[in-house]
C-alpha cells in the first residue's frame, strides 16, 4: 500500500478535478509506474517514474514510489504537469511499410508499439518523424506537432494510415473521414466468444465522467452516436477473431463497443485486461476513400500479423 502522508509537495496542488484510478481484479498486482505507462501512453516510463517520484501521482492520498504493488480498491490520483514537454516533430531515419505513395498522398502499415506525433512524453520514434525523414514535408494544416496527421491510431493498434502531404490532400481527406466517405475494417481478437456471430451496436458514447483517459457508453442521452457492424470470423482456445466496420469514428470506438457486448480487445488493460497479451490486439485491417485530386477509389489492405490468423 502506498505511503499514506497526506500532504503533496507544496508546489503541486490537487484540486479535485485531475483523473482518478480506480484498482480492479485486472490490474491487482501492477507496479504503480507500469499501470500509468498503460494508461497514459503519450509518456514514457521513465517519465512517469520521475512524476511519481515529484509528487504528480497520488496513491490513497499520498506520495508513493513507482515500484509500489497496486491492490484491489486503491485509488490513483493523476495531475498532469503544468509545462507538457512537446516539441515540432523531426525527421528521423525510421523504417517503414509502405503500401502505397504519390504525390499527394502516403499509406502505410503503422506497427503496434509506434506513436503516430509527437506529444508529452513522445517527442521522438513517432510515426510523423519516420515520414518526414521519408517525404521531406507533409501538409501543415495539423499544426508542426501532426503534419500530414488527417486520422490516427492508437500506440498499440497496427494497420492502414494515410498522410497527406500537401494542404489540397489534408481538407478533401479530412472532408471524407468527416462525411463517413472513408470505409474501415478492423481485425479484433477478443476474450471470449460473442453470443451471437454477427450484429451491429448500436451505443452512443462519451467522455468517461472519471476517467477522462477513457470513454464510456452514454447511458444518460448525452453522447455521441457511434456504430459498429461486426461478424465472428474464428475462434481458438478461449479468443474470438472479430471483424469490425466501424461506421461512425468515436475515439476508442470499438474497444468500448466490444467491451459492452461482453468481450473486450484481447490485451486492452483500459477496457478489458492485459492478460498474457504484450498488447491490445487491434489491426486496421483496410481503408478505402476517394483520391483528393483524382478522385479515383483506392483500396488497400494491411497483412494482418500473426496473432491474428485463425487459420
Amino acid at each position: 500500500m502506498g505511503n499514506q502522508q497526506k500532504n503533496s509537495p507544496p508546489e503541486i496542488v490537487f484540486d479535485g478535478t485531475e483523473p482518478e484510478y480506480l484498482i480492479e481484479g485486472g490490474d491487482a498486482g501492477l507496479r504503480l509506474d507500469v499501470f500509468l505507462a498503460l494508461r497514459l501512453p503519450e509518456y514514457s516510463r521513465s517519465r512517469l517514474q520521475a512524476l511519481i517520484k515529484t509528487g504528480y501521482v497520488l496513491l490513497n492520498g499520498g506520495i508513493a514510489r513507482p515500484s509500489e504493488t497496486l491492490r484491489m480498491g486503491d485509488r490513483i490520483v493523476w495531475k498532469a504537469p503544468a509545462a507538457i514537454e512537446c516539441q515540432s516533430a523531426q525527421p528521423e531515419e525510421i523504417a517503414l511499410e509502405i503500401l502505397y505513395e504519390d504525390d499527394d498522398i502516403i499509406v502505410v502499415n503503422k506497427p503496434p508499439g509506434m506513436v503516430v506525433h509527437p506529444g508529452a512524453g513522445h517527442v521522438d520514434g513517432t510515426l510523423v518523424s519516420a515520414l518526414l525523414h521519408h517525404c521531406g514535408s507533409l501538409s501543415v494544416i495539423g499544426g508542426e506537432e501532426r503534419p500530414g496527421i488527417v486520422h490516427r491510431l492508437d500506440k498499440e493498434t497496427s494497420g492502414c494510415l494515410v498522410v497527406a502531404k500537401n494542404d489540397v490532400a489534408h481538407r478533401v481527406l479530412a472532408e471524407q473521414f468527416a462525411d463517413r466517405g472513408v470505409e474501415k475494417v478492423y481485425l479484433a481478437v477478443v476474450d471470449g466468444v460473442p453470443k451471437r456471430t454477427f450484429g451491429t451496436i448500436d451505443q452512443p458514447i462519451r467522455r468517461h465522467p472519471v476517467n477522462r483517459q477513457m470513454m464510456a457508453i452514454a447511458r444518460n442521452g448525452r453522447g455521441r452516436l457511434a456504430l459498429t457492424e461486426y461478424k465472428v470470423l474464428g475462434k481458438r482456445d478461449n479468443v474470438s477473431l472479430v471483424e469490425c466496420h466501424p461506421k461512425t469514428g468515436r475515439t476508442h470506438q470499438i474497444r468500448v463497443h466490444l467491451k459492452f457486448l461482453g468481450n473486450p480487445v484481447a490485451g486492452d488493460p483500459v477496457y478489458g485486461k492485459r492478460g498474457n497479451w504484450e498488447r491490445h490486439l487491434l489491426h486496421a485491417w483496410k481503408l478505402s476513400f476517394d483520391h483528393p485530386v483524382t478522385g479515383e477509389r483506392l483500396s488497400f489492405e494491411a497483412p494482418p500479423p500473426e496473432e491474428f490468423r485463425f487459420a
